[in-house]
């Protein structure tokens, strides 16, 4: 295509929005749990503490084995396998039940249809590994990484290190306190362990599963932020190619989609609701004041708002400085949405809220600092 054609065409914006929500779906997967313990050990109180979205509301889910229930929510990038029935008599049957569905799961084609990570939780208070624990986690790690999970955490004394040499195959064993507690001596125990859990389960699943931990959990805005930099730089990498031929920068309308996929991917690791008029909401609320985008406005409106960038509007993009633009572009948004969540959670902003923070990122020089 030649210079003429491009500067003659105008990007169909819409068809942009659509494609980008679909590709940062896509992008960020689906990631399957398993949890298991006994009764009482705490696993509805641990998922909803690390998870948005409140998953383990008493009767929900559908089951998969006798004691195993299935647990999802449409448009949510996690389901928990929550398996049940250690304490019977009869454990190894709930065992064996439970092999016969993994190895279903992971011999299935799709990668998301696959098991891929197991927390096996064992209560504080019982200070002992029982036969079932060990002979479950043994199972499971011939198929999927386990991690030890310690409930109801209040005094170790050594029962963490007992666990490690017990659950040897796992791949690692944390304490945790999903909700804090208030002592009767009228001391309180503050919630613990929940972002060392979120940091190893990120560590030990699939890459292609990483991103929708990230979205699912809401206990650590860095794991948010650490992924959200690899989208960056992703994009950062496609603009270059873009540029690898240095053009006008009025023609370099390929950049535009490149730019909304890597906002839309950012958004959804970081759980903001996504739709097509969220999205453009949000760019145009960001470039043109609110009014309806062109290709090259918004190109040219991203370059004005940056410090220094507005001069590259009449001249030639090449390929450094096409990865730069995004880079700038992108840091700025996650700058943005720390700048919301960090202190708030479970904040649920507009897309006008988030542009004008947006906004005010990219008008600094030093949002590059969180990246470093």
């Amino acid at each position: 295509m030649n210079y003429t054609t491009a500067q003659s065409q105008e990007v169909d914006i819409s068809k942009i929005l659509e494609l980008a929500m679909k590709t940062a779906i896509n992008l960020r997967g689906n990631v399957n749990l398993l949890i298991a313990g006994k009764t009482g050990v705490g696993k509805s109180t641990l998922i909803n503490a690390v998870f948005h979205e409140n998953l383990a509301e008493t009767g929900q889910g559908k089951p998969v084995t006798p004691t195993t229930r299935e647990i999802k929510k449409e448009g949510f990038p996690l389901t928990i396998f929550d398996s049940r029935g250690l304490e019977v008599a009869k454990y190894k049957e709930t065992i064996c039940e439970l092999e016969n569905l993994i190895k279903e799961r992971c011999n299935h084609s799709d990668p998301n249809r696959h098991i891929h990570i197991a927390w096996v939780c064992i209560c504080e208070d019982i200070r002992r590994v029982e036969d079932a624990d060990k002979e479950l986690v043994e199972m499971l790690s011939r198929y999927v990484p386990v991690v030890g999970v310690i409930t109801k955490a209040r005094a170790d004394n050594g029962f963490r290190s007992e666990v490690q040499k017990e659950l040897s195959v796992a791949k690692n064993v944390v304490r945790v306190r999903a909700i804090s507690e208030q002592l009767d001596d009228g001391h309180s125990q503050p919630v613990m362990g929940l972002k060392e859990l979120i940091d190893i389960t990120m560590q030990i699943v699939p890459e292609g599963q990483r991103n929708a931990i990230a979205a699912a959990q809401k206990v650590s805005l860095r794991e948010k932020v650490k992924r959200s930099h690899v989208i960056v730089t992703t994009a950062a990498t496609s603009a270059a190619s873009v540029g690898a031929i240095p053009i006008p920068f009025s023609h370099a309308v390929a950049l535009v989609p490149i730019q909304v996929t890597m906002l839309a991917s950012i958004s959804v690791v970081f759980g903001l609701d996504l739709s097509q008029a969220s999205l453009g909401t949000l760019i145009s609320g960001v470039i043109a004041g609110g009014c309806k985008l062109g290709g090259n406005m918004l190109l040219s409106g991203l370059a004005k708002l940056i410090p220094g960038a507005g001069s590259l509007v009449g001249g030639i993009l090449a390929g450094s400085t096409a990865a730069l633009l995004t880079t700038l572009f992108g840091e700025a948004y996650i700058a943005a949405l720390w700048a919301i969540f960090s202190g708030h959670p479970d904040a649920q902003p507009t897309p006008q809220e988030v542009a004008e923070t947006f906004k005010t990122e990219l008008s600094r020089k030093n949002f590059l600092s969180l990246s470093k």
